[in-house]
């Protein structure tokens, strides 16, 4: 068989990714884009006209082939003459199913292959009598779309070749109305599609590409020379930024407040942004009035819901005076965004998600966004940026007004909606929580951030070493994935700056792995002040510091949490020439004692872990200490970890892993009503067993 895949999927995904790879054409994960073609039917060896459209949530910046859907024209088009009317567009989205070509995929290998699921804009695509379609969000273009006289502006801003659409839902209806002006029009290039976006064509893909972006520059350009000045009104003094350490400070201090809020229903990730735009609309007289209209853009409000939580304190109030306010204020959001479910809920209407804020926006400091992951948290930030262009736009030239919220909610609660959201795989046991790992950047650490990646986890890798601590950083992934800080665990300001520089990241914290050690190993005689002094400051005072930084940000949150200290068999067993070493280990394990009786009753958990014989892949026993260990019991320092092996029970070698499982053990809601545990990883010491 032929390959399937024509040079139209190649112009397409081109086109598609310039487009998705500037944010002032669309935002991420929205818009699609398609092509028409022919191809030979493997069966029949006729000519068979194919549609290649990206599929439900993709990306059109990273879009690959993968991710398109491929559906039979001819079937599409026969869809009009078993349409049953709006009221039951809905219902098509499933006939979308029996137009697939072949599995619905590009078949690249000759093969049937299974493509993406088909959006709910397949129809404006596959009716629309174009080769080449895009169906974009762009600022500009959704600036005129939520004008209150959107009409009468496309009119002015392109004259007869843009057309506009009344906002209606997307769907099946919305199709057949750009394929009706499409039709009407055959000189027009596109349209602008009220509340909404813009929708362009084209005969070829780079004459489609050319309209998309005209009509995109052509709305700038007339926003930008018929827009008044200070459409957000004048700023408001008091409200003006603070200065950029005020700012991040302040910052640090509130996120895992907001988090803990934000969290009421489900847990969340959290994101900050303080950018020239955001901060510029919090100085601003009008903000309050334009936040409360909410976002217009089903893309938008989807991840930023219909409105966000907004701060009524100046930012020079009293944090304490802050904090008290926005618990008041997210009561109060929680109570009308019921209000607002309860409106306009009917019998058929899923279940209400949850009615803690999306966006909470504080003047002076800048907008705090959340979500189930990082990635979503982001996003949802980054979206109402785009709602705030877009508001700055439809004011500069008219009124912003976006969709009623009877509009809205039927987006929000749309069947389809929840059908994707239960389409989603199940979350990973961490996915949500956010660890902080001290000695992340090698060994034991660096194994435990892995696999607390792996298992969901957002993690930052804190190490004295930097470098270290960000090319472990970057093994885990992107941004949304890990984050590096540098920090000698010794020193309180760096210890409070690393939990900071969590909060800003992620939100807060939930999870904090006290890991970072080293060991010299003497005897008593030849054990120094300075050998004694170094083990116990990074050991003992360094456990200490992190663990009350850490316990300050988890009792902001009110979430509970977790702290783990990765402590050794030496902390009870008394190995030779090792006083320093196994009585910081000690002082640690007491720690974990003392710290889970005092901390239970805020809901965090404070475990241990005493491993033993971690030889290879371990930063500490490659720093030294393997050599010191192997003089005193007499053996090569290559054979050390064969030799650990070999005098416990199970006679097996520890590894970092080994570890790294114990800590996902302890923290992955399995053992949730266990604190103050020591556990042995060890292969079986008997005389390190807790008595």
């Amino acid at each position: 068989m032929d390959s399937q895949a024509g040079p139209e999927v190649a112009e397409l995904i081109g086109r598609s990714n310039r487009l998705g790879a500037d944010p002032r054409n669309t935002n991420y994960a929205g818009g699609n884009t398609s092509a028409k073609g022919t191809v030979t039917d493997p069966v029949t060896g006729q000519p068979a006209e194919l549609l290649w459209v990206k599929g439900s949530g993709g990306d059109l910046g990273t879009l690959t082939p993968a991710g398109l859907a491929v559906l039979r024209l001819d079937r599409l088009r026969a869809l009009p003459a078993v349409y049953p009317g709006p009221d039951r567009e809905d219902e098509m989205v499933a006939a979308f199913d029996f137009c697939l070509h072949g599995l619905g995929g590009v078949a690249g290998s000759g093969l049937a292959e299974r493509g993406a699921a088909p959006s709910i804009d397949t129809a404006m695509h596959g009716l629309v009598d174009a080769a080449h379609v895009d169906h974009l969000h762009p600022d500009a273009g959704i600036a005129l779309a939520t004008a209150a006289d959107g009409e009468q502006l496309t009119r002015d801003c392109f004259g007869g070749r843009v057309a506009w659409v009344p906002w209606r839902r997307p769907g099946f209806q919305l199709g057949l109305d750009i394929a009706a002006v499409r039709r009407d029009n055959p000189g027009g290039i596109g349209v602008i599609l009220g509340g909404h976006g813009i929708t362009a064509w084209g005969a070829t893909s780079a004459e489609c590409e050319a309209n998309s972006l005209e009509i995109i520059a052509t709305a700038q350009r007339y926003l930008d020379t018929h827009g008044k000045p200070e459409p957000f009104g004048p700023v408001v003094p008091g409200l003006e930024p603070l200065s950029d350490a005020e700012r991040r400070a302040r910052a640090a201090r509130l996120a895992p407040v907001l988090r803990g809020l934000a969290s009421t229903d489900r847990r969340q990730v959290g994101h900050f942004t303080d950018s020239a735009v955001v901060l510029d609309f919090l100085a601003r007289q009008r903000h309050p009035e334009l936040a409360a209209r909410g976002t217009s853009c089903p893309d938008h409000f989807l991840r930023t819901k219909v409105a966000p939580l907004v701060l009524d304190l100046p930012p020079s109030a009293p944090l304490p005076d802050v904090i008290a306010r926005l618990g008041e204020l997210h009561a109060d959001y929680r109570q009308q965004y019921r209000a607002y479910y309860e409106r306009h809920a009917g019998s058929d209407s899923p279940p209400m998600r949850g009615a803690d804020p999306a966006i909470v926006l504080v003047p002076g400091v800048g907008m705090f966004s959340f979500g189930a992951d990082k990635q979503t948290a982001r996003v949802a930030g980054e979206f109402y940026v785009n709602a705030i262009n877009v508001m700055h736009g439809a004011e500069a030239v008219s009124a912003y007004a976006p969709i009623s919220e009877a509009e809205k909610f039927r987006i929000e609660y749309w069947a389809l909606e929840e059908a994707k959201l239960a389409r989603r795989p199940k979350p990973r046991p961490l996915a949500g929580r956010i660890a902080l790992v001290t000695g992340g950047g090698s060994g034991i650490g660096r194994a435990t951030a892995r696999r607390l990646a792996a298992e969901g986890a957002c993690v930052v890798v804190a190490d004295r070493d930097g470098p270290a601590a960000a090319e472990a950083a970057a093994e885990l992934g992107s941004a949304d994935v890990a984050a590096a800080v540098t920090v000698d665990v010794t020193d309180e300001d760096a210890v409070a700056a690393a939990l900071d520089a969590a909060a800003l990241a992620f939100g807060g914290v939930d999870l904090v792995v006290n890991n970072a050690g080293l060991s010299i190993s003497r005897p008593l005689l030849e054990t120094t002040a300075a050998d004694w002094d170094v083990q116990h400051a990074v050991m003992a005072r360094g456990s200490f510091l992190v663990s009350r930084e850490a316990a300050r940000l988890l009792a902001a949150q009110r979430m509970g949490g977790d702290i783990i200290y990765v402590c050794s068999k030496n902390a009870v067993f008394a190995g030779p020439s090792n006083v320093a070493y196994g009585a910081a280990k000690a002082d640690q394990a007491h720690q974990v004692r003392l710290l889970a009786a005092e901390l239970g009753e805020l809901g965090i958990r404070v475990n241990g872990i005493n491993p033993d014989g971690v030889v290879r892949g371990s930063g500490l026993f490659a720093g030294g200490w393997g050599a010191s260990r192997a003089a005193v019991y007499g053996v090569p320092e290559e054979e050390l970890g064969a030799f650990y092996a070999q005098r416990t029970l199970l006679k097996r070698e520890v590894l970092p892993d080994h570890v790294a499982a114990a800590v996902v053990a302890l923290t992955a809601g399995e053992l949730s009503l266990t604190t103050g545990l020591l556990i042995p990883v060890d292969g079986g010491v008997a005389a390190a067993f807790l008595r």
